[in-house]
């Protein structure tokens, strides 16, 4: 292997060990749940995560390209990509 190649796998080793922030992880977990509507959600994201709506995407759309959020919860970041890619085809 060359040092490229060494370095390459240690820079991703680096991304995927290195941990979420709480706050990271639980906007994930908020965006796993399930809600009754989205006047419940949005209350939520400001009473338990002391977070505007409009903060809480900006971070949610973040984490989507993120490898930590991949690593720490792939099924959720998963589902908002094919979203993502969804709407952007309908574009």
């Amino acid at each position: 292997m060359t040092d490229d190649g060494q370095a390459d796998e240690a820079a991703a080793t680096d991304v995927t060990s290195a941990r979420l922030t709480s706050a990271e992880a639980a906007v994930l977990a908020y965006e796993g749940r399930s809600w009754p509507g989205p006047g419940a959600k949005e209350r939520a994201i400001r009473e338990g995560l002391g977070l505007s709506p409009v903060r809480y995407y900006q971070l949610l759309n973040a984490l989507m390209d993120d490898p930590r959020a991949l690593a720490h919860a792939p099924g959720t970041v998963n589902r908002l990509r094919r979203i993502r890619e969804a709407q952007r085809a309908r574009r």
